[in-house]
């Protein structure tokens, strides 16, 4: 099997793919890409036994066919340092000796038979009744940027440890949620035609992202089990998060009366700088609200240090204490797309609802912060 590829095409497709690939495999051969060439058409693979993504990039003077594997890590290492040229590969099949080649240079490897690769991702799904729909990529991708943060990582609660796709005909919508913050993105560009609702895995929303940000349209298939992505150039299979997420329209507070409106830049630089002063127990920023005024306080008693800065706002209600955790502002400040943001609320023992000025482009983006007890 022989066949030459431009060095840097090469390296963007492993790069890529090697994304899926663990830091530890109980199996060794998951330590390597499965190369394989039918005709002009090279596909990369890898797995994790869970999820596996192929690419699919077209070569130049193909000489026979086969499928072998080759050490992941080596080979981007590699590709990486070559200069950006044509190089050739060449896998002997009788003794499984690779020969990378370029004008300056020649590298050998050893491949392992393709054979020994498993594939747990070709089980026959057909019994499984699956929905169907093909979107732009960066519409995903956007959904994916606007939601991860508020993924959770309790052990006790799995299903929160991934982005639920809640697919209408009309639009997509992207849930996370940790208990103490959620997000909820609504894209109308995104129109299925079809409804369903999937968990998708913190993985796999990374490695899509990584991925396919260069890809055009993706096809999704999925069922109760998994979810396969497929574009021009690459095809990725996930296993999903099980279970059933709760239900987010639930927890959203539909009357929150008192607006409270700040330059979003402002208020992100200002809870910086009082964050550096909060409780490594808590993380906990004291807001007291004033009509023209907000002004943040953080105590760290442990070490005798306080910080205070206030911001120019508008607020629409009463003179408001309460109180929301350092780290979870700013996250939820950085999401934020607007110069202004905005945040309604009802008192201080319920959650606030954080929101853009404005929303652009058919979407529609909200986050819930549950407040934090303040003992003045």
């Amino acid at each position: 099997m022989k066949f030459n590829v431009p060095s840097k095409t090469l390296y963007s497709y492993v790069s890529a793919v090697s994304k899926i690939i663990n830091p530890k495999n109980t199996l060794t051969v998951l330590n390597n890409f499965l190369l394989t060439l039918t005709g002009e058409q090279l596909t990369i693979r890898a797995s994790d036994m869970e999820n596996s993504l192929e690419a699919r990039l077209t070569v130049s003077e193909p000489e026979g066919e086969g499928e072998y594997c080759i050490d992941a890590r080596r080979l981007v290492d590699l590709l990486k340092e070559m200069p950006d040229q044509g190089i050739t590969f060449e896998i002997h099949e009788d003794n499984l000796m690779v020969d990378i080649t370029y004008p300056n240079g020649t590298y050998n490897l050893v491949a392992i038979n393709g054979r020994e690769y498993p594939r747990p991702d070709e089980k026959n799904d057909s019994a499984e009744e699956s929905i169907s729909f093909t979107t732009k990529a960066s519409y995903l991708i956007r959904g994916i940027d606007n939601s991860i943060f508020a993924v959770g990582s309790d052990a006790l609660r799995p299903i929160m440890s991934g982005i639920l796709w809640d697919i209408k005909k009309d639009r997509m919508i992207f849930v996370a949620t940790d208990t103490h913050k959620l997000v909820r993105f609504s894209d109308s560009n995104i129109t299925p035609g079809v409804e369903g609702s999937v968990v998708i895995p913190v993985k796999t929303a990374t490695v899509f992202k990584n991925a396919f940000a260069k890809e055009e349209e993706v096809t999704v298939t999925a069922n109760s089990k998994n979810i396969t992505l497929e574009s021009a150039a690459f095809t990725f299979k996930s296993v999903l998060v099980k279970g059933t997420f709760p239900d987010y329209n639930r927890v959203i507070p539909t009357n929150n009366p008192y607006v409270l409106t700040v330059d979003r830049v402002s208020f992100l630089n200002a809870v910086r700088r009082v964050g550096t002063f909060v409780s490594a127990d808590h993380g906990l920023v004291k807001f007291n609200i004033a009509p023209e005024l907000l002004t943040l306080r953080a105590t760290d008693n442990n070490y005798c240090i306080s910080a205070r800065e206030s911001v120019v706002c508008s607020f629409s209600g009463n003179d408001m204490t309460m109180g929301f955790s350092a780290p979870y502002l700013i996250e939820i400040s950085n999401v934020i797309p607007t110069t202004e943001l905005i945040i309604k609320l009802a008192d201080p023992s319920r959650p606030g609802v954080f929101l853009p000025m404005e929303n652009k482009d058919n979407t529609e983006l909200l986050i819930l912060l549950m407040p934090m007890a303040v003992i003045d």
